[in-house]
């Protein structure tokens, strides 16, 4: 035997948890992947107005003057709050196995990945799900990724490509995969 082989391996068809998120029937899952694949996530179909009544309909709580543009895909329309006047990028992807929080005037970029679930990674692969609450005025930029747990306070600011986990502190502006704090939105001296 190798030291490879003394390596553990997670036999995966034991993983608890997996269909823990799908709160819903099947047919209410079903029906949901066509709309999503048809008004939500179809860059063909452009109006953000469509997009909105699809997930209303679905359950997502979505305020007024909210823009979403296409190519955003929603796994839970009913664990999803938007704010007003936020603005959803083309390409975000809201992996909401848990509740996602979005407040009023934020603008989330293109490409972005807001995600509440993972795995116990060293145990038993077994799923892990934590809420994501996004504050007024925040600005997550181009191909972010938003982990579960992850709280962003008012008006902070996440550089392209940053790592957002554990609770970002108000108007701050962070950057990189393990989140640094590089500075204040809005000076305050």
């Amino acid at each position: 035997m190798s030291d490879v082989d003394a390596v553990p391996v997670i036999d995966l068809s034991k993983a608890p948890g997996a269909g823990e998120p799908w709160d819903r029937g099947i047919v209410t899952m079903a029906l949901w992947m066509l709309v999503e694949a048809l008004l939500v996530t179809n860059s063909l179909q452009v109006s953000s107005g469509i997009r909105i009544r699809a997930l209303r309909a679905f359950g997502a709580t979505i305020g007024s003057g909210v823009i979403i543009r296409p190519r955003v895909r929603v796994k839970f329309p009913w664990k999803l709050e938007i704010g007003d006047r936020s603005w959803i990028g083309e390409g975000v992807w809201f992996h909401n196995q848990n509740r996602i929080t979005v407040g009023s005037d934020v603008v989330i970029s293109q490409e972005a990945f807001v995600t509440t679930g993972s795995h116990r990674a060293r145990t038993d692969m077994g799923l892990i799900t934590k809420p994501v609450v996004i504050e007024d005025g925040v600005w997550i930029t181009s191909r972010c990724v938003v982990l579960g747990g992850t709280h962003v306070g008012r008006s902070a600011l996440a550089r392209p490509t940053t790592v957002l986990k554990g609770d970002i502190a108000a108007n701050s502006v962070v950057s990189g995969p393990d989140c640094t704090v590089v500075g204040e939105r809005f000076p305050t001296s």
